[in-house]
Formats: C-alpha cells, sequence, structure tokens
C-alpha cells in the first residue's frame, strides 16, 4: 500500500495571507504601511504647492490700472445730426453692454495693460448726448422727449489685428422708440479706425487712446447721419405724415 505525502503550507504563505487580508481594514493595511502612506502624502503636497504656485503667477501676471496705464477716451468735436422734417427732441434712457466681455475697461492686455477711466457705456451715452445737446435736440427729461433712445453697446475697444497695427471699433445697435405711438425702430452704427503700433510704452498708449476715440467718432456720426436713423423717424412719423389736414369749417357767407 502507497501513501502520497502532502507537505503542509508555510507559514505566512500567499493563501494565508490572502485571506487574512480580507478581514483587515483599510485603515489597518495603512498603518502596517507607514511608508506607502507618507509618499501618498508628499505627492499630494507637491501637487497642491505645484497648483497655488500656478494660480498665484497667473494673478500676479494681471494688469492693474493704474495712472500710467490708464486712458481718457473722448468724443472731441460734437458730430452734427442730419436735419428731420420735422422739430424733434431725443432723449437717450440708457446704455447697456452686451459685449459679454468680462473686464470692459481693460482694451489692451499686453505691456502691462491699457485701461479705460470710464465704463464704455459711459463714454457712448455722454458722445451721443454731446451731439444732440450742441444740435439742440436733446430733451430736457423722457417725459419732453419725442423719441427716446435706448443704446445696446456689442464691442468698444480694439478689435483682433495684425499685431503691428491697433484696429479701433465701436459697435452698437439702437432701439429708437416714439414715445406717443409706443413703436420702435432698430438703428445700427459700427465705427472704426486704424493707427499704428509703437516700442514705447507711452506712445504705444497714445496710439490706442486715438485709434479708439477715432472708432467712437466715426460710430456716432454713422448713428446720427446715416439713413438707418433718417429711415427710422421717417417710419416712426409715416401715419403722422400721411394724415391728411383737417378740413377747415366753411365761413359763413355774409348776406
Amino acid at each position: 500500500m502507497f501513501y502520497r505525502l502532502r507537505p503542509a503550507p508555510a507559514a505566512g504563505t500567499i493563501s494565508e495571507i490572502s485571506s487574512d487580508s480580507r478581514n483587515l481594514s483599510p485603515i489597518s493595511i495603512q498603518a502596517e504601511n507607514p511608508m506607502a502612506l507618507c509618499h501618498t502624502s508628499s505627492r499630494a503636497l507637491t501637487v497642491f504647492l505645484l497648483t497655488a504656485g500656478i494660480c498665484a503667477a497667473t494673478r500676479a501676471d494681471e494688469p492693474k490700472p493704474k495712472p500710467e496705464n490708464t486712458i481718457s477716451i473722448q468724443l472731441g468735436d460734437p458730430v452734427p445730426p442730419q436735419k428731420f422734417s420735422r422739430t424733434l427732441k431725443f432723449w437717450v434712457e440708457a446704455v447697456t453692454d452686451r459685449s459679454g466681455n468680462p473686464q470692459p475697461m481693460l482694451v489692451m492686455k499686453e505691456r502691462s495693460g491699457v485701461f479705460l477711466d470710464r465704463q464704455p457705456t459711459v463714454i457712448v451715452k455722454d458722445s451721443i448726448e454731446q451731439s444732440l445737446r450742441a444740435a439742440n435736440l436733446l430733451a430736457a427729461d423722457a417725459a419732453s422727449a419725442d423719441l427716446v433712445l435706448h443704446v445696446y453697446l456689442f464691442h468698444f475697444g480694439l478689435a483682433a489685428g495684425s499685431g503691428l497695427d491697433f484696429f479701433g471699433k465701436v459697435e452698437f445697435s439702437t432701439m429708437v422708440k416714439n414715445t406717443k405711438l409706443g413703436e420702435s425702430q432698430e438703428v445700427k452704427a459700427v465705427g472704426t479706425s486704424i493707427a499704428n503700433g509703437a516700442v514705447r510704452k507711452k506712445n504705444l498708449q497714445k496710439n490706442v487712446e486715438e485709434d479708439i476715440e477715432g472708432a467712437l467718432h466715426d460710430a456716432t456720426r454713422n448713428f446720427l447721419r446715416g439713413t438707418q436713423l433718417k429711415d427710422a423717424v421717417a417710419a416712426l412719423y409715416k401715419d403722422a405724415d400721411a394724415a391728411p389736414a383737417a378740413a377747415e369749417p366753411p365761413k359763413p357767407q355774409p348776406r
């Protein structure tokens, strides 16, 4: 009779360790391997420090408005509006920013930044009011106005260029409302300008300032002197102009 001998498994074999490890919690496993825990913590700390350093460097690179990098945009000479068939008074109700730009006063990020001293909406409103006031077409208030203007500003500042020149652009759309009829007409206006680049920061800011002022003046002129405003006013007063004058009562004949 023959017997087959099977050696007993040695203590601490894989089968025993595997069966024992099923009863261990993650905390006990980590506690039995402090070196692995130390390496994991070190890697997490390194990632955190690198991320914090990158964020700090990004914030440090963001330009900040200072007196030396701030420009003032002015319309200059008022734009004379076109002549209308009737006497009209305008009122600028509001200028709403629709550009989607989170930093509307930052017109150039490179070279430590170039900032505006006022919001673009304020600059556009002042430019239109200045031109209307000079022509005696600005009403004292909304109640006394024949036409109320609500301007929606889509672009103010620099447009994409070649890197060698500055392309100024001002674009807005205006809802012209007849206060008596309650009807409105849309008038669009775009102004552009081009200026050369510059090496020195002082010259660069001067060129950017002149470029945006040229675009602002161009957009204001296209709005106040363009055919769109003329057609809008004609459409808003079409019914009034078409209505015949009231017939005078017949005069009594002498007997």
